[in-house]
């Protein structure tokens, strides 16, 4: 098993970074077929990822994103590379977030609500 730990101090503030985390989790299910529900707090968000081999979180603050995955053993081979990929796309948003468009709490309970009913 190896393990990813990443750490981004932004100042975006919660409403701009649930934004972004939400953006990250949309590209996250696209790209790697991962699978991400989100949790929204009134302090912090946390965004749960997951496919055969991985799992982990992301936790949303109004001053941090916090990320740690596990790998399993197969995909924990090729952890450096995947540590840099989650790295250059965290950035890259980080880079964007003045240009990103936001969800509207319709989508946003749209696709809250679609994950639910696939569990």
């Amino acid at each position: 098993m190896a393990d990813i730990l990443i750490h981004r101090d932004h100042r975006l503030g919660l409403a701009r970074a649930r934004k972004m985390a939400w953006k990250w989790a949309e590209v996250a299910e696209q790209k790697f077929g991962m699978e991400c529900t989100v949790f929204e707090g009134d302090d912090k968000d946390v965004v749960e990822f997951r496919r055969a081999g991985v799992n982990g979180r992301l936790v949303v603050a109004a001053d941090s994103f916090n990320l740690t995955a596990r790998l399993g053993l197969l995909i924990g081979a090729f952890r450096q590379r995947i540590e840099s990929e989650i790295e250059e796309n965290l950035d890259a948003l980080l880079a964007d977030s003045a240009s990103s468009k936001p969800l509207t709490n319709a989508k946003r309970a749209a696709k809250t609500a679609a994950k639910a009913r696939k569990k």
